[in-house]
């Protein structure tokens, strides 16, 4: 717990009372209401939590007005430009980057926990196949729990290590099968020689009937978009997975908990918002229209992928997703994709636009990241699915880290009531 510094003083009415105040090792100080109700009977009100710290924690850190990701310390930008993901998923799990032999163990010990228990796979059948790949998801991380009974103890340090792994290692070859089995065809399974975004990559593309190889400029691609989307602090999903743990349900159930949270078009399905944006538009010669009506204040409609509600001035994730998207725009080209030719050209547009400047609404990670899925290949009913491969991690990271939290207890949000006062009931008859 943070060393109290100083106190902040509320009055209500003619009392007074006296407030701890934190200081942190980084960001605003935070004043401790918990004792605020027993001490004036009064609750704090504010919706979405967005002035609210639910829990201390040492994971991830956020200056938005700086346009600074720390993970452990260490900004987004060194570790995509240096590291890969399993390294990050480390980092994040263990709070310090792995030693050469560290690095390798864990590697080894998540390669050789991808393949599914075969069962499994009867989940998948009791879906329609035009169910949505996050439906899917839902379902079977949920049911994971019937499957791995020696990893649902969260008082046991071991399980928990156990069901950190089986879940970063089992969620790519879940979200491939939901995949797979939405387009009909067969289920591939994960191979020990790749790396984790190539083993991705190859169950998701590839069929028995050839050989496919995953070219390395792809592989890289979708490490760093898994890399740039491990954690991101107290956001919706995040906070979902710590209050559903806070009840003490099982690691599988609070992370499908997380993934049901986010589906929403809100927060995981951001970039799929962009790519939609961008099949409106249609054509670069109408990119001028678009933009005049983003700057029109009467128009419902927004510019999707740019600018971001916790960054301020610039995310320091769209500087290194913008560098793969042009890799592999490179790679594959866009003279036969008018959507990707509509992202290059709003792109330089709007950076080129005074008023997109002056708002700072500068092309966010979900941009460059929808444009990166799309030239892969995916459909946009993965994108989410994708993230959620991603964000599984920093979920797992954050409710380890709240589970060994002694003072950890079950979440109770209080209300501000509207409603009627008690009333007495009535008789049908009379009324």
């Amino acid at each position: 717990m943070a060393e109290q510094k100083k106190s902040a003083t509320l009055t209500i009415g003619d009392k007074s009372y006296d407030l701890p105040v934190y200081s942190p090792t980084a960001g605003p100080d935070v004043i401790d209401i918990r004792k605020l109700y027993s001490d004036a009977g009064v609750f704090t009100y504010d919706p979405g939590y967005t002035s609210t710290a639910s829990c201390d924690s040492t994971i991830t850190f956020i200056d938005g007005g700086k346009g600074e990701l720390l993970h452990r310390g260490y900004p987004i930008d060194q570790l995509a430009a240096k590291s890969h993901y399993l390294e990050v998923c480390y980092l994040l799990l263990y709070g310090n980057l792995p030693t050469a032999v560290e690095l390798e163990e864990f590697e080894t010990t998540i390669t050789h926990h991808t393949m599914i228990h075969e069962q499994m796979h009867n989940f998948f059948r009791g879906f329609r196949r035009d169910a949505h790949p996050m439906a899917t998801m839902v379902g079977v991380v949920g049911a994971m729990s019937a499957f791995y009974h020696d990893s649902t103890d969260i008082n046991n340090p071991r399980e928990r290590e156990i069901a950190s792994h089986r879940l970063i290692a089992k969620m790519p070859t879940i979200a491939a099968m939901a995949y797979k089995y939405s387009i009909g065809q067969p289920f591939v399974y994960p191979r020990n020689d790749l790396d984790y975004a190539a083993n991705f990559l190859h169950m998701c593309f590839a069929v028995p009937a050839e050989e496919y190889v995953v070219d390395p400029i792809l592989a890289r691609a979708m490490d760093r978009i898994f890399t740039l989307h491990a954690d991101h602090e107290q956001n919706a999903s995040t906070s979902t997975v710590r209050l559903a743990s806070s009840s003490g349900a099982n690691p599988f159930a609070c992370i499908a908990a997380g993934i049901a949270c986010l589906w929403g078009p809100a927060h995981g399905g951001a970039n799929q918002a962009c790519l939609e944006m961008l099949k409106e538009i249609g054509s670069p010669n109408r990119i001028p229209e678009f933009l005049e009506r983003a700057k029109d204040k009467n128009d419902p409609f927004r510019l999707m992928g740019f600018g971001h509600r916790v960054y301020k001035n610039f995310d320091p994730r769209a500087t290194v997703m913008k560098q793969s998207a042009d890799e592999v725009l490179d790679l594959l080209g866009i003279e036969n994709n008018p959507i990707l030719a509509v992202a290059k050209e709003l792109e330089q547009a709007a950076l080129a636009d005074p008023y997109f400047a002056e708002k700072k609404l500068f092309p966010n990670v979900d941009f460059y990241s929808g444009v990166i899925l799309e030239a892969m290949g995916f459909p946009t009913s993965m994108f989410t699915p994708i993230f959620a491969v991603s964000r599984t991690v920093g979920w797992i990271s954050q409710w380890k880290e709240m589970i060994g939290d002694p003072q950890n207890k079950i979440s109770r949000p209080r209300q501000l009531y509207l409603g009627n006062t008690q009333r007495d009931y009535v008789d049908i008859e009379n009324r």
